[in-house]
């Protein structure tokens, strides 16, 4: 009631406001300029703005502005040009007092802030990349996680954020794998809950509190080849299905912002679709916040879609499907005047975009608490308390893939290690895309984490790159074997990088040292805009671990990297592998965790991989199919979805259906008893998994229906308990409405998508347990 009051009372300001705005500065409202272009930063840290931007705030035509904190190789913000913490939250407070002081209204600017994993400005905790926060299948830390990332956003001034990404991946060799938590919808649609409750909280206008914007609406992690913004190819019952349902849930818990796709579905552009923006989102959904394009959307609509023939036309077409704000600005500055003068577009619809902007931004208390405190926003970034946090988060998402002769946890007397490859010490390479440039020191590689695991003692961890990721040298192989020979195990860190050009050189391969060098080539092979034909290593990475193989020491690969990684070889002949995507800047610590046991590995894949890149798609909800394989093999994962090893091992049985109870809503409850049968404390996470055996529309062979991560001592059981719902027995029809049919069903419960225990529930015609 008193969030629907907050509500009400922002409505009717924001109605009272819009009424006395001239056109002009309605269509200020709607425009979000690039916001490191604005200021200018001088010698003493504080920053002078441009004269061109005092100008655009006195008339009141920048209502909104991106990435003022923004640092990062796309904006050519360095750690000499950016912002630090203090200086950024100073120069937030001075453009917003110019604004409001100096403009005829006074109306606060919106200033928007990229999150994906973590605040994208100088000084901020960089935790693990979005596939590794899916992995740990833990959304209460993942919440844990948001509420620290909008402390640290909303300390320097920064409202709004560009996160959480609920695309569905259906092809991994897109660059933006990374930045998504699966391939599963009910998994993507549990974290986008917890990342709007936790950025959010229970009030916008909390000082810890950050505007979610859910991105990207929609169908972007389907499109066609793996490569960004192609076109998506599916009906609209399987868009409502599936890639629209992380979406719809995180609308239910409150999302007030969404950002379109750059894709378009059957022919209609994201960001011009009123079937998406108006009908699903607002009329179905009962949205209420605005929507906010992704940059260069708008002109994509005359330039790249061509379904607009100019940037009136255009404009007036975002407008009315329900696009309210661009990213950039650029189309919005230069045409929408023009078409409502031209009588293109009514000022009716200007209005309707304008008041939901205003209303979020009362909700967001910018017009009382315009500013901030640069003090307490020196003492929130990059805390110490969320620098643990990252480091917890990391190693909840690493994944044991093998583990052969019990190869690991290490034990720590052991007498030399080796520590190989080239992301063994490459600090950028382990953070993934949408990464701020960093001090010296401030980030845990792997060979840092096994050093100080192994007390400092840099005599026993040998250490030599051998490689690099993308090109064919070989002149590291004899040094890196040489140290390899001498160690008594060998961790190789091989994989990708989505490290843009940071400026921090290369790697001597001889020496390990870092070179500054004109001719250094990017190592990115992974991120936005880098889509891939194949998931094999690149260079002579495989090469490399080859020939370490060959001294029949203990091999532990170690993949550091954005996107599955297809390796055949490597599965053969290594003794154990860790998945540990872009662990963030506690990775290195988090990994020599698991390597040495202080952490029990219990990472869960959320992206199935295969055995060859041409089965792909080998997500694991595959619908029933008489076609069992190629000819060259069958259709199954390597690694399926759900899948994922510990120290320990887990006993699942006496897997029953009972009544839910009169106390919970669901036609059955579905109850297992899990024990910890080995001799390692640790975490298992419990899928549920369910079959319709005969339905009104094809159905998967199996679906998620929930998930629980447990704690257990040794020989501990514990007694877990899944409803089932409508929202697990439900699909979307052929009339596109959700429904359950009564019928045979199965229900699996098991540690990963392919390995459970199975109970028949049968559902009568009147909906209820028979």
């Amino acid at each position: 009631m008193e969030k629907d009051n907050r509500q009400a009372e922002a409505g009717r300001k924001a109605q009272n406001l819009l009424a006395r705005m001239t056109i002009p500065e309605k269509i200020g409202q709607l425009i979000q300029p690039f916001g490191w272009k604005c200021y200018e930063k001088q010698e003493d840290g504080s920053i002078r703005l441009t004269d061109e931007f005092k100008e655009q705030l006195r008339q009141g035509a920048v209502g909104s502005l991106y990435g003022v904190l923004r640092a990062d190789p796309w904006t050519e913000v360095t750690l000499a040009t950016g912002l630090s913490p203090e200086q950024g939250a100073r120069a937030i407070n001075e453009i917003q007092e110019y604004a409001m002081q100096h403009s005829r209204l006074g109306i606060p600017v919106l200033f928007g802030e990229e999150c994906s994993h973590g605040h994208m400005a100088i000084g901020a905790t960089v935790f693990p990349v979005p596939i590794l926060l899916g992995s740990s299948w833990n959304v209460e830390l993942y919440k844990e996680m948001c509420r620290a990332v909008a402390m640290e956003t909303r300390s320097q001034g920064g409202a709004v954020t560009y996160s959480p990404v609920l695309d569905v991946v259906r092809d991994p060799r897109w660059g933006r794998t990374e930045e998504c938590f699966g391939e599963d919808p009910y998994l993507i649609a549990e974290f986008a809950v917890a990342a709007v409750e936790g950025l959010q909280g229970d009030n916008l206008a909390d000082e810890n509190s950050l505007l979610a914007t859910l991105k990207h609406f929609a169908g972007y992690g389907s499109t066609e080849g793996g490569r960004n913004a192609q076109p998506a190819h599916m009906g609209l019952r399987e868009l409502h299905e599936v890639d629209l349902l992380p979406f719809r849930k995180a609308v239910e818990a409150g999302a007030r912002s969404v950002m379109t796709a750059y894709n378009e579905i059957d022919g209609i552009p994201c960001t011009s679709s009123p079937y998406l923006l108006n009908e699903v989102l607002r009329q179905e959904w009962g949205f209420d916040g605005f929507v906010i394009t992704d940059c260069g959307a708008l002109g994509m609509l005359v330039y790249g879609h061509n379904v607009a023939a100019s940037g009136e036309e255009a404009v007036k077409l975002a407008l009315e499907s329900g696009t309210d704000m661009e990213m950039s600005g650029e189309m919005f500055s230069k045409h929408l005047l023009s078409a409502i003068e031209q009588g293109l577009l009514s000022e009716e619809t200007l209005n309707k975009a304008v008041l939901r902007v205003l209303r979020l931004k009362f909700e967001l208390g910018l017009f009382d608490r315009p500013t901030v405190d640069p003090v307490r926003a020196a003492q929130v970034i990059g805390s110490l308390e969320h620098k643990q946090l990252a480091r917890k988060m990391a190693a909840e998402g690493i994944v044991l893939l093998k583990n052969e002769r019990q190869t690991l946890p290490l034990n720590k007397n052991i007498g030399k290690v080796a520590v190989i490859g080239p992301n063994a010490n490459a600090p950028y390479n382990q953070l993934g895309d949408y990464t701020s440039p960093q001090e010296d020191g401030k980030i845990a590689t792997l060979l840092d984490g096994v050093r100080a695991a192994l007390g400092g003692e840099r005599e026993r961890v040998l250490y030599a790159p051998g490689c690099r990721i993308k090109e064919e040298a070989r002149e590291g192989f004899a040094t890196a074997i040489d140290c390899a020979r001498q160690a008594d195990a060998v961790i190789v860190a091989i994989g990708g990088s989505s490290a843009r050009d940071f400026g921090e050189g290369t790697i001597d391969l001889v020496t390990g040292a870092a070179v500054v060098t004109d001719n250094a080539q990017s190592e990115m092979e992974c991120g936005e805009g880098i889509d891939r034909m194949t998931l094999n290593l690149l260079g002579s990475q495989l090469e490399l671990v080859k020939e370490l193989r060959k001294l029949d020491k203990p091999l532990i690969v170690v993949y550091i990297n954005g996107r599955p990684i297809v390796e055949p070889w490597i599965v053969d002949h290594a003794d154990a592998i860790v998945e540990a995507w872009y662990p963030g800047q506690e990775g290195g610590h988090a990994l020599a965790d698991i390597l040495f046991g202080v952490v029990n590995p219990s990472g869960k894949l959320t992206v199935s991989i295969p055995r060859h890149v041409g089965q792909l798609p080998v997500y694991y909800y595959k619908r029933r199919t008489r076609g069992k394989r190629y000819l060259e093999m069958d259709f199954e994962a390597q690694y399926p979805f759900g899948y994922g090893l510990s120290y320990t091992s887990f006993e699942y049985s006496q897997l029953r259906i009972e009544d839910a109870g009169a106390d919970e809503e669901g036609y059955a409850a579905a109850v297992v008893d899990v024990r910890n049968s080995g001799q390692m404390a640790g975490q298992e996470v419990v899928q549920l998994y369910i079959t319709d055996h005969a339905a009104s529309v094809t159905r998967p062979q199996r679906l998620l229906k929930g998930f629980r991560k447990i704690w257990l001592e040794p020989g501990e059981s514990k007694q877990v308990r899944f409803v089932i719902g409508r929202e697990q027995l439900e699909f979307v029809g052929q009339q596109l409405q959700r429904v359950v049919e009564d019928g045979d069903f199965t229900i699996m419960i098991g540690s990963s998508s392919l390995h459970n225990l199975e109970v028949p529930l049968r559902i009568s015609p009147e909906g209820r347990l028979s």
